[in-house]
């Protein structure tokens, strides 16, 4: 293609039979070098029709020519007034021109066919036509008008509602053509459609509400996996616990850290009749078994360990829905303690929690903590946890003696523990007997923690030194508590 038109003429010459005349038209894609010249691209002035010939005389009546239609000519009789006076005749400059006679001797308005002025053409700019402008948004929302059709297509929207209307919808549109948005869904998008479902449609069979932290950690951990590419499933994640003498740690990848959730998780499975992924001769301890999947796999793990995990996962949320609350209390044995099975799914949505947070942060992807009912509901089974985490310490020589024994159930010596943001709370944690009962009348110290820090503090990601913590009150005590907190992690 030579011009910036493919078809129509820019010489003013006829098309189609049909002639072009300063119909304003949007510019097709030029090259570079036009940019640098606004009128290269614009159609040239048509040129001046021909002059009429001499009129013919019959009869003595002066018969003037029929004009073409962009001639605005019109030949003179005589003087005026007088009528079959042959006269002088005159052709009239281009331009508007009078009302033109018919056969039938009535007058008709003539039809103007000048040129529209161009801006840097001469002469003042003409508005182009509402056709032309309702033409131009599509090009004004991409922002490839020139700036005169900016200007015009902007002056016309205040005062055309319904280009206006249009406008907005094309610019919203080129909106969702951008590619620098974060087009990661908000993680509480899943739980605000189902509960919009559920609330129109109960479920025939519904996920225990005891299990719902479980379901939804799994759920979210699960779309992480699903984004990232096959190389990250080897990314290295060093995985963080506190030992009860100080932090260790242990290096690992994606796929290993997924692997460690699947051994656990099969505690679970076990105490549900469910097959047990390392067989039924499987130790309990949580560390012994992860050290015996990752010792005896033939191959390092890659990214197929996620379906066996997900199917997994599945299958205690199916299980546990068809029995109702009857499994409840079923106990899981973790080998040196064991716990009821609500407790046990709340301790495993917050290790989900926690590892994917751990392996967000090697893929450098972004991750939030639960919800804060959910997260209210780990906070709380770390509250109910801690009274016997220090009396084993105490046992251990780690902790300070129980200062004020009391019998089973009484109130005893406590601490306040006062976690604040989303999903906190306050608790008493009994001081001196797991079987007491803590209080706040028999409160010895405070200590205020942020919801995040303070379970990032049970999973022993944060040393117990280095707790951002509030405190008042018993500095023995409450370094006690703060031990005992770290101490409740593991691998």
């Amino acid at each position: 293609m030579n011009g910036p038109l493919d078809s129509g003429g820019d010489d003013g010459r006829e098309h189609d039979g049909e002639e072009l005349r300063g119909v304003p038209r949007i510019p097709s894609p030029r090259a570079a070098a036009d940019d640098l010249h606004p009128d290269a691209y614009r159609p040239k002035e048509p040129a001046p029709p021909k002059t009429a010939g001499p009129p013919e005389t019959t009869n003595g009546t002066t018969s003037v020519p029929e004009a073409a239609p962009d001639d605005c000519t019109q030949g003179t009789e005589g003087t005026e007034g007088t009528e079959g006076t042959e006269g002088t005749e005159g052709t009239a400059p281009h331009g508007p021109c009078p009302a033109e006679a018919d056969d039938a001797g009535t007058h008709r308005p003539a039809t103007h066919h000048a040129e529209t002025p161009r801006p840097g053409a001469g002469g003042a700019a003409a508005v182009p036509s509402h056709k032309v402008l309702k033409s131009l948004l599509g090009a004004w929302a991409l922002a490839a008008c020139s700036a005169e059709e900016t200007a015009a297509v902007e002056e016309h929207l205040g005062d055309c509602a319904p280009c206006a209307d249009e406008a907005l919808r094309l610019r919203d549109a080129v909106g969702l053509l951008h590619t620098d948005r974060d087009l990661d869904l908000d993680p509480m998008l899943r739980f605000r459609v189902l509960e919009n479902c559920l609330g129109r449609r109960p479920a025939r069979i519904p996920v225990p509400a005891w299990a719902d932290p479980y379901d939804a950690e799994t759920a979210r951990l699960d779309a992480l996996l699903q984004d990232i590419g096959e190389a990250e499933w080897h990314a290295p994640v060093r995985l963080k616990w506190f030992d009860g003498k100080g932090q260790v740690s242990r290096r690992t990848t994606v796929a290993g850290v997924i692997a460690h959730l699947l051994t656990v998780d099969g505690l679970v499975a076990g105490a549900l009749g469910l097959d047990d992924p390392l067989g039924p001769h499987a130790p309990l301890p949580p560390t012994a078994r992860t050290e015996l999947f990752w010792d005896t796999a033939e191959l390092p793990p890659t990214g197929a360990i996620r379906e066996p995990w997900r199917d997994q996962s599945h299958t205690l949320i199916r299980t546990v829905s068809f029995a109702g609350g009857g499994l409840a209390d079923t106990s899981v044995s973790y080998g040196a303690f064991a716990m009821p099975l609500r407790d046990a799914l709340l301790d495993r949505a917050f290790e989900c929690w926690i590892h994917a947070d751990d392996i967000a942060e090697a893929v450098d992807y972004p991750y939030a903590p639960p919800s804060g009912a959910h997260l209210n509901r780990m906070i709380d089974l770390a509250a109910r946890l801690l009274p016997a985490a220090l009396a084993e310490r105490r046992r251990a020589g780690l902790a300070g003696p129980p200062r004020h024994l009391v019998a089973a159930g009484s109130p005893g010596r406590s601490l306040h523990l006062e976690v604040e943001g989303s999903g906190g709370g306050s608790w008493y944690i009994a001081l001196d007997s797991p079987a007491a009962v803590g209080c706040p009348d028999k409160s010895v110290a405070q200590v205020a923690l942020d919801g995040v820090e303070f379970c990032k503090l049970v999973a022993g990601h944060v040393s117990p030194e280095d707790a951002a913590a509030g405190q008042d009150g018993d500095r023995e005590a409450i370094r006690d508590v703060l031990f005992a907190v770290a101490a409740l992690s593991r691998l």
